[in-house]
Parts: C-alpha cells; structure tokens; sequence
C-alpha cells in the first residue's frame, strides 16, 4: 500500500514539474483531471496574492455531443442556456480527491519521506531542482465546512524545502444579515487556535465604487469604464468598518472611450469619423456617420469660401475671436469647466473646414466634391487663408504654395481626397490634445514627441491620437467626476504617456494611482464596501502564516453556483439597499518537515 502512495506521488510530481520546467500552460493528469499553469492571483480573487505562478487542478470539462449542442441552440429558454454554459466552466474536484493531489505534492516536496519521491535529496544543493509550484485545487463544496480550495505552498530554508503551507478555503451564500458574520474577536481566536502565536497583526482591506454603472429607477446604466478603489490599514477593530483616514488607498482606474457621461464625449465622436477615415483607407470601405449638420457638405463649404472672400477682416482676425462648434452630442453643466478647458479659440482655415466636413460629410464623393472647391479657390486666388505655422498636411502645403502662385496639380481621384482629410484631422486632433495638456501644465511637448510624429504612416498616426484621446478620456474622468488635485492628474498624466510608449492601444487597462483618503472620502464614506476583508497574521517571511475573512458582492469562486434571493442594486453616490454579501474564509497551517 505504501509501495503504491509512493509511486503515484511519484507519477503526479513529474507531472507538475514537467509543466513547470517546459512551461506548458496545461496536461491532463488520470484522464479526468486538468492541470493548468497560471497567474495566481487572477484565478485565486482575493485568495492568494502570490507573485509567482501557480497549478490548479480541476475535472475535466464534459464532453458536449455535437447533436446536443444542436438542441442547445434551438432553445429560448435563456435560463436553459445558462445553466449549459455554466457546466460548461471550470469544473471542480471532490473534496477526497483534492486531499489526495495534495498529499502527493508534499510527499514529493518532503526529502524524508523516500529519495523515489523527493527532489533528488543526493544532489549537492546547487544542482537541486527548484521547489514546486504552489498547488491549488478546487472543490465541490459537498463537506460540511463548504470547502471551495484547498492549496499548498512549500516553505523554503535557504535553497531547501523545510515545509508546507496547507491552505483551505470555505464559502458561503450571500446574505444581509449582518448578525451572521463572525467578529474580529473570533477570527482572532481561530487563529490562535491554529498557530498559538505570541503576536498577531489584525489589517483590513476594502474595495469601494466611485465610478461606473449605476442603478437609477430600478435601471441599470451599464457602463464598460470603472473607477474603484482599494484600501489597506492595520488595527482593524470591528467587522465592515469605514477605512480611517490613515489608511494606504490606491486608485484602479479602467477608462473606455464612447461614455455619453464623459465630457471627451464629443471629441470622441471626432475621433471615430477620424477613424473611419483610417479604415476606408485601409480596407476600401467606409460606414459613414449621421451626419450632425442638415446641409451638405458641398455646401457649407462653399458658404465658408464665399464668407472668406466676403469678409473686410482677415481669417487670422476671426480665427482668434471665434471658435466654430459643431453641434453636439451631450453637454452639462458639471462637465462646463473640462469643455471650456478643451476649447480653443485659434482654429485656423484647415481646422475650421474639417469642423464643417466632419460633420456633414457622407460620401467619398462628398470630400473630393469638398477639396475641389478649395483647390479651385486657392487656384484664382480667391481666398489668401490663414493657417499655423506646423501643420503637415497636403492641403496646407497647397495653401502656402498658393501664397507665391505656384501650385502642384494634385488628382482628387481614388482614395487621395480622403488621405488628405485624414491628414486635416489628424492636425487638429493633434493641436486639441496639446492645448489641454500644455495649457494645464500636465507635460511638455519633448514628452508629447512620440504621440506627435508624422513619420510612422497614417494607421500608425491614427493610433497614437487614439492613445491620447484614451489619455484625456482618463483626466476628464478623474477630474469633472472626481476632482482630483492638480499633483494626482500630473502623475496620472505622467503613468498614462509611459505605458503607451510601449504598450498597444488596451481600454481594459487598469491605471492605478497612489492618493490620499481624504481627497476622496466624500464619496467612500457613504457608501457600501463592494468588497470588505480582514486578515490576522503571525509569524514572518516565509513562516508568516494568516487567517482571512472577506465579505464581497459576488462570490469569489468560480466554479460554484451559490443560490440567493438577494440581488444587490447600489448606486454610486445615491442611496442604496443594504448590501448582500458572499462570505470567504481562508486558513492556513504550517506544517514543518522533519530535519
């Protein structure tokens, strides 16, 4: 019997290590268990927090028959096919077996046990292979403590496995009865029970809301942009208690582009025309926008010819005193201050004719129709206009030609009318950002330089403006909502810049950023904690050993369906039901190789 524990340790540890070493991602283990290498604290919320990756074994999915899968389609039972999708998930593990895998991971981990087993114990410890990864298992919750995971961790002394950490993790469904949870008192007492320290540290954790969907009259306003804030202190005294002011809070800011709530809104819809743009270039084919403007394209731009022909003043003189709007979108009065901050009051004559193209253009047709007007008019020498001293485009390489009447013929055929356009707005986007940024002393132009080249191609170009419209999208957020102070958005600014130098275009992204509790406490202190934890500790280093509790809107395993009557519908700043939540304990022991 002995004989046989021992091999299939055996068998089960060169498993692991041949993930490890090969850095597969997954194997199948005994037919009916998956193994999978992974980042720990994605899979493990709130669970774990290692730095490392990790093993977590589950069943196998089920096999799904093709005929089934037929049925499956001509339901219209939504809850039907809920319920396939959710089998169709991360499987767990019975309880026996999950003790099982667990066992063999510390034989194997254990140089006392057998050399069949351990990790070469005859080597010199130089050459001695490195300790397992941490195994994590799930489980189906069938014993009566509600168990969800058990894991293990070795422990190291020097270079030599001197231990494991055995950690178990219970559940349960969500409630508002707060009278249910357990004490800081008795978590403390669960601990000593384990461990007998001399000292314990008791922190907190909390998570609140501060921006993103809201409920208002029983309706959901879903939103893809999210601001949330995690808390961390010590000396946690009461269970649900409102962070002190003393405590560590990082901001974790997930902006997207498109929220009619954003005052980026209608330069957002600039930018898609802009982008539209870069596709019809790219692909051939275009979906163009509603057009924002009743008249046509053809013929707001020959108004604005004829006003510039017209008119005593010269374009520069306008250009300084007025600003053409287009009409938008959204507008409202918490968002005044940010859109009077964007605005500007120096369009030139390109900026200006693409204001009045962008919002009325529906056609290829349209935009050389647009182009040849103003060629034709710069050609006669009917407009002598105005434009900044850096613009790069086509059209404006024409005009300062046009200044000393030596023109290039340019063919408005095939897709150049829209390359030209494209490079009109680019110009301006560009000019948009750099009077935010610039004006609110945010950065420097030598930092802007790799969002402003004009070397790369026009996709390429298209991408940056992307990044930093991504970027203002971000600063319009944290400040008309949040109204964070001058030095959180220069080091938000400043975080945002570096990572898209080197990182693609990602709205899933979450930004995070060091702030002051007191900076936001007018909108944490009123609300509910989306996610609320104490962790008593003892020990240090690699011996530190903890006990948590978590509460949480929304149960922390995955791999289990919880039954509740409860359906939280909590508003950011607005007043709010009482909170219902899912409740996670994880221990740990330590247990001590012999030497």
């Amino acid at each position: 019997m002995g004989s046989k524990i021992i091999a299939d340790a055996l068998q089960f540890s060169k498993m692991l290590r041949t993930l490890q070493e090969e850095c597969e991602d997954s194997s199948i283990y005994e037919e009916d268990i998956q193994i999978l290498r992974v980042n720990g604290e994605k899979q493990l919320h709130y669970i774990y927090s290692g730095d490392k990756p990790v093993f977590i074994c589950e069943r196998t999915a089920p096999q799904v028959d093709p005929e089934d899968e037929k049925m499956d389609e001509t339901h219209s039972d939504d809850e039907t096919n809920h319920e396939a999708k959710i089998e169709l998930g991360p499987q767990p593990l019975t309880i026996m077996k999950a003790r099982q895998l667990l066992s063999w991971y510390t034989m194997s981990q254990n140089t006392n046990v057998s050399p069949a087993v351990s990790s070469a114990p005859l080597l010199p410890p130089a050459l001695s292979p490195a300790p397992l990864l941490p195994l994590w298992v799930r489980c189906d919750m069938a014993d009566p403590a509600g168990t969800t995971w058990l894991g293990a961790e070795t422990v190291c002394t020097g270079n030599k496995v001197s231990g494991v950490k055995l950690y178990s993790v219970t559940c349960t469904g969500s409630t508002v009865d707060k009278g249910t949870f357990i004490t800081v008192d008795e978590l403390k007492q669960e601990h000593k029970k384990r461990h007998h320290p001399s000292l314990m540290v008791a922190r907190g954790t909390a998570q609140y809301n501060l921006f993103g969907s809201t409920v208002v009259e029983n309706t959901t306003i879903e939103s893809q942009s999210s601001v949330t804030v995690d808390f961390r202190w010590s000396h946690v005294e009461s269970i649900l208690e409102t962070p002190p002011l003393s405590s560590m809070a990082t901001l974790n800011i997930k902006v997207s582009s498109g929220d009619m709530r954003s005052p980026m809104y209608p330069m957002y819809r600039e930018l898609e025309f802009l982008q539209i743009l870069a596709d019809g270039l790219r692909t051939g084919e275009t979906e163009w926008m509603e057009p924002l403007e009743t008249r046509s394209a053809v013929q707001l731009t020959r108004e604005y010819l004829d006003e510039l022909q017209n008119s005593v003043k010269t374009l520069q003189d306008q250009s300084t005193k007025e600003t053409v709007k287009g009409k938008t979108e959204t507008g409202t009065s918490e968002m005044s201050i940010f859109n009077s901050l964007m605005e500007r009051g120096d369009l030139d004559f390109i900026e200006q004719l693409w204001v009045r193209m962008r919002n009325s253009v529906t056609s290829y047709q349209d935009i050389g129709d647009c182009l040849k007007l103003v060629i034709k008019a710069l050609q006669y020498g009917d407009i002598k206009p105005w434009i900044h001293r850096d613009s790069g485009s086509s059209l404006s390489r024409l005009i300062l030609q046009s200044y000393h009447h030596q023109m290039d013929y340019v063919s408005l055929t095939g897709l150049t009318p829209v390359h030209m356009l494209l490079e009109m707005g680019l110009d301006k986007m560009r000019k948009d950002y750099i009077n935010y940024l610039i004006g609110q002393e945010l950065t420097t132009l030598n930092h802007l330089s790799y969002y402003l080249s004009t070397e790369e191609d026009l996709q390429e170009q298209v991408i940056r403006v992307r990044k930093l419209h991504h970027l203002l999208e971000i600063l319009g957020t944290c400040s008309t909502f949040l109204g964070l102070p001058y030095d959180r958005l220069f080091l938000l600014t400043q975080l945002c810049l570096q990572y898209y130098k080197t990182c693609p275009y990602d709205e899933d992204h979450e930004f995070k950023l060091q702030i002051k509790p007191a900076l936001i406490s007018h909108f944490y202190q009123r609300e509910q904690a989306v996610s609320w934890g104490v962790e008593v500790s003892s020990g240090n280093g690699p011996r530190e050993v903890k006990t948590s509790w978590q509460l949480s809107e929304k149960p922390l395993v995955e791999h289990i369906v919880f039954e509740t009557d409860f359906h939280n519908e909590m508003t950011v700043n607005g007043d709010g039901e009482e909170a219902a939540y899912f409740t996670t304990m994880v221990c740990c022991s330590l247990v001590n190789f012999a030497a």
